[in-house]
């Protein structure tokens, strides 16, 4: 039996899921406050479900399929992106760090998975200037709508579609064509979130000089009042509609965790009348957890050669390639 765990690290709580054989066996959430009463939660969950054959630890923005036993620090600090003067702040993912080192330590075989960056479906010229095409999570909800659309479409080179998440903080705009991610529009480069105000003006970030992580986390649709609707639902529209004029499709799976507010909720829908069939993305059978916890498990699925492992291949995984500092020092030719 092929038994496989898929992680989620949000930034309110770590989901993991357990698949033997395709089939989803058990799942929990842990909150931070738990995990850091207990040191060994985590370990211990692990470890009633082994043994297990490939984990999909907490992958941050992403590492080009690197295994557990090959993670370097340099690897750390490419899928925690925080600046070494910033550690300690409860910003981002709280206890980030922590958790991948647990994960390491529980002796359970790991692997880190891409982010949009490192794929090769999207071209060099979409990877201009970002380091943000979609974070490993993100790459691994849309292959939880891979894995669905697939089977409305007839195959997954008949499977075109865009993925709209809405997190707790963050949204992002994911499209396939044809079973490959090519594009993307996600985090500080993407559409107004919750909390975070997306794309930047760099004219702003120069004047301000010094631009924080809890920069990042500001601006969002809590943060605007009176005009926070207008400017959500306009800016996702303007994402969505932007992506669609490159690459055409007519299917929108809806995702994340802003869709359980009904003012939200409301607001996606009204920016996305008129651009396609709007989904609300299914969970597999039994699962409770975030999607990003499912599809990172059935990537762990696909990579330990299992069921899923066609999904794998649509999305071209083991050719992922490059790091997040690339963008730091672009080629000049």
């Amino acid at each position: 039996m092929l038994r496989v765990v898929g992680t989620d690290p949000g930034t309110s709580s770590l989901d993991l899921l357990l698949l033997v054989d395709g089939e989803v066996v058990d799942q929990v959430r842990l909150e931070p406050g738990r995990l850091r009463e207990d040191p060994g939660l985590l370990a211990g969950h692990l470890a009633r479900w082994g043994p297990l054959d490939l984990v999909v630890a907490p992958s941050g923005y992403g590492l080009p399929l690197i295994r557990g036993t090959d993670l370097s620090e340099d690897h750390l600090e490419q899928i925690a992106l925080v600046r070494p003067d910033e550690r300690g702040r409860d910003s981002g993912v709280i206890g980030f760090r922590a958790w991948v080192r647990a994960f390491l330590a529980s002796g359970v075989p790991t692997v880190f998975l891409p982010g949009g960056l490192h794929l090769p479906t999207i071209p060099a010229h979409r990877k201009a200037g970002a380091m943000d095409l979609g974070t490993a999570d993100k790459i691994a909800v849309a292959a939880l709508a891979l894995h669905f659309d697939a089977r409305l479409a007839g195959g997954f080179d008949r499977s075109t579609f865009a993925l709209v998440e809405i997190g707790s903080a963050f949204s992002a705009v994911l499209v396939v064509d044809r079973g490959r991610i090519v594009d993307a529009s996600a985090g500080s480069r993407g559409p107004i979130g919750l909390r975070s105000g997306g794309a930047w003006d760099g004219e702003i970030a120069c004047w301000r000089r010094q631009i924080s992580k809890d920069d990042l986390f500001r601006g969002g649709l809590d943060d605007l009042g009176s005009i926070g609707p207008d400017a959500f639902r306009e800016s996702l529209r303007r994402h969505v509609a932007g992506l669609q004029s490159i690459t055409p499709f007519d299917r929108i799976y809806l995702s994340g965790r802003g869709r359980e507010r009904p003012d939200v909720s409301s607001q996606i829908d009204a920016a996305l009348t008129g651009l396609g069939w709007t989904i609300p993305l299914p969970m597999l059978p039994g699962a409770w957890v975030k999607h990003a916890a499912q599809g990172a498990a059935i990537l762990a699925d696909a990579l330990a050669g299992g069921q899923f492992a066609a999904i794998a291949d649509s999305l071209r995984l083991a050719e992922a390639a490059g790091s997040v500092w690339d963008v730091l020092d672009p080629p000049t030719q």
